[in-house]
């Protein structure tokens, strides 16, 4: 599994790099992202929240409203559902989805957008 830097980079380069492809990214993506922080000024305010944090982000929660996870794959971290159970009390959708990284939305915006659909269906039809 190509790491996102090598997605990324791939991408701008508009070729595979040592084996890694750029997944559905293209150097369009790529550069319309750094476009956006460079001209709204805000790449210091975004990375703001890495720099500050000094928890550590993959110790269990204790949640108790409704909650849905999706592991994607390129994700730096894949918790496994008994964990997440264990995290998110109230766990009303879980699934492993085959595409997608920690830029998920940007990556994949069909199936980002499919799975924010099915989480939150139940809630939907409970009202």
């Amino acid at each position: 599994m190509a790491s996102r830097r090598q997605r990324i980079t791939s991408a701008v380069l508009g070729r595979t790099i040592n084996g890694h492809s750029a997944g559905d990214l293209t150097r369009d993506d790529v550069l319309d992202n750094i476009t956006l922080y460079w001209l709204t000024n805000t790449a210091t305010s975004s990375g703001r929240l890495y720099w500050e944090n000094k928890t550590n982000l993959y110790n269990a929660a204790n949640i108790s409203i409704p909650a849905a996870v999706t592991v994607f794959p390129g994700e730096s971290y894949q918790a496994p559902r008994s964990w997440t159970e264990r995290a998110y009390h109230k766990l009303i959708y879980f699934n492993e989805v085959d595409k997608g990284g920690h830029f998920a939305a940007w990556e994949q915006p069909e199936l980002f957008s499919a799975e924010l659909r099915a989480a939150f269906r139940s809630l939907r039809q409970s009202l």
